[in-house]
């Protein structure tokens, strides 16, 4: 089964404000290279969830992993992505998804953020 890792976003009116994710999805394919990443947002932008898991169970990529782009659990991430979700394994019940915590709630993640802010702030 293949597989591919999917970046969950909020989204925003500037187009501009897509680009740290779109940096990170080049970072981490470099990384991963077997594995297909993907970009989906919640709104405002686009392709938005249900397309790129269309896209992904076209090319066969069943297996998906979630990570959502997120400091922390709002009700996006409590609410509406569950119920996308929902639809997505009735349209496709076939498909593994694994969603991750939310950034924030990864001490890499803290402790790379304070990392930077120390460093910073030291200037």
């Amino acid at each position: 089964m293949k597989s591919g890792v999917l970046l969950f976003a909020h989204g925003a009116r500037d187009p501009a404000w897509a680009d740290p994710v779109k940096r990170l999805q080049q970072i981490l394919s470099a990384k991963i290279d077997q594995v297909g990443v993907h970009c989906a947002y919640l709104e405002h932008m686009q392709p938005d969830l249900a397309t790129t898991v269309n896209r992904l169970m076209a090319q066969q990529i069943q297996r998906i992993t979630l990570a959502p782009v997120f400091l922390a659990q709002g009700g996006h991430l409590k609410q509406d992505l569950p119920k996308q979700i929902a639809a997505l394994q009735v349209q496709y019940p076939e498909m593994k998804l694994q969603v991750m915590p939310p950034l924030g709630e990864s001490e890499v993640v803290l402790n790379a953020i304070s990392d930077w802010i120390v460093q910073s702030t030291a200037r």
